[in-house]
């Protein structure tokens, strides 16, 4: 008779070819997916290519997404793709994608059905913690780890504890999964979830989509986590129907299985949430703002860059113009995001309002490119850190929010909550 075990506890024991294992423990666990992108990949590469081994060790299982600097934004970015390119040729990979058919990369591995519901995931990009979102234990490592990792197919864990987290009740008006994680932070911290999985649920969690999961588990890293994990159920089925490459596996904790704590939190308390300059937890709800001026607003990245968010943003600025002194940049997380928003009209929506759209790609998130902030300059953004300098010059800020506060913002010009428009109907 096993032990109860929570389901990080399950996935790692399954993979680790155990019975059962214990927070703590040192465990070597087979991998479903490896994945590295166009800043990290090089790096492991060029390590991988150190071991000695020819081959990968599953061309179907390795997988690297250029979405960081890409379209290529200078000579040395072009010469990091070109690595990945020549590496994945090389390899014969199954899972490379180029500009024109990648997108961001976690909102992309979902949408292609690459990573599953039960699968153990490791990827060279510490947002790799989206995964969790549909039933997968999925965690950033470092790019030497990874190409270990690309040569075996195995690496190895401390079996972390695990926070439970329950957000019960009904959201209120224009709060978003982006408010929940931004007050989960604000309340714990940037560390308050060090090397521990964050296991989200409750009856906020239990009816909301998958691009909201997708986004909470997102930030898990943001305070700490080494994962997020929402346990799956119908609508997680559903999602995954048709859609999965692999067959999926339903894990669930067990009903006595041990949390390090417990964290219950009242959603109909919980208004749209900024955090301020400079780090995630640094919350404040949008009634306590106050006038605070920005001059660019970006909606996307691996966190918001999904349909929903875009569908939110076009409801905020329809019939209306982005502010005059303000730039608004969006960023579709895929192509088929990007697709399906022109044929629903919402790009067309965001670019009469005088808003910019780009291509799929990280863009300013890291202060990589396309929006870029100047000395000074203050930007809303949906991304996941607002770091000194995150943005671009080590003077300008980064506030974070949802799609819904910083589309607004951008009509009105300083961060504002989308009622002071008397927008109350959101698209279907």
């Amino acid at each position: 008779m096993t032990k109860p075990m929570t389901i990080a506890e399950k996935i790692l024991a399954a993979h680790a070819g155990l019975q059962e294992v214990t927070p703590g423990q040192l465990i070597s666990a087979k991998l479903d997916i490896t994945l590295a992108n166009d800043i990290t990949g090089p790096v492991a590469i060029k390590e991988f290519q150190k071991i000695g081994v020819d081959k990968v060790f599953d061309k179907d299982r390795v997988v690297f997404v250029p979405d960081h600097f890409v379209p290529n934004k200078d000579i040395k970015s072009a010469q990091q793709a070109k690595t990945v390119r020549e590496f994945s040729y090389g390899q014969n990979l199954t899972n490379y994608f180029e500009v024109g058919r990648m997108g961001i990369e976690h909102a992309l591995l979902p949408e292609k059905g690459i990573v599953t519901a039960g699968d153990l995931i490791i990827g060279a990009d510490s947002h790799t913690c989206t995964y969790g979102a549909l039933g997968a234990f999925a965690t950033g490592v470092g790019s030497t780890d990874l190409a270990c990792a690309m040569a075996s197919g195995e690496t190895w864990f401390k079996v972390p504890s695990t926070i439970k987290v329950e957000f019960n009740g009904k959201l209120n008006k224009w709060v978003s999964a982006k408010d929940l994680i931004l007050h989960l932070i604000g309340d714990i911290g940037v560390d308050g979830a060090l090397y521990k999985v964050l296991e989200i649920g409750g009856s906020a969690i239990e009816t909301m989509e998958m691009d909201g999961r997708l986004t909470i588990c997102n930030m898990a890293i943001e305070a700490g986590a080494k994962a997020g994990i929402i346990i799956p159920d119908d609508i997680t089925k559903e999602y995954l129907k048709g859609r999965s490459l692999r067959e999926p596996v339903f894990y669930t904790s067990d009903k006595d299985a041990k949390y390090e704590k417990i964290l219950v939190y009242d959603v109909s308390k919980i208004e749209p949430t900024v955090a301020f300059p400079h780090l995630p937890e640094n919350t404040r709800p949008i009634s306590q703002v106050g006038n605070i001026k920005i001059h660019q607003a970006v909606i996307g990245s691996c966190t918001n860059g999904r349909l929903s968010d875009i569908a939110v943003t076009a409801e905020i600025l329809k019939g209306r113009k982005v502010h005059p002194a303000v730039r608004l940049i969006v960023f579709p997380g895929t192509q088929d995001i990007y697709l399906e928003a022109i044929k629903r009209g919402y790009i067309q929506t965001i670019i009469e309002a005088q808003g910019a759209v780009s291509t799929p790609t990280c863009g300013p998130c890291l202060g990589g490119y396309a929006g870029i902030l100047a000395e000074g300059e203050r930007c809303i953004s949906t991304t996941n850190r607002n770091f000194v300098g995150r943005m671009g010059h080590v003077d300008s800020e980064v506030y974070l929010s949802s799609p819904a506060v910083a589309a607004a913002s951008a009509v009105l010009g300083r961060i504002a909550s989308p009622q002071e428009l008397g927008v109350y109907e959101m698209l279907p």
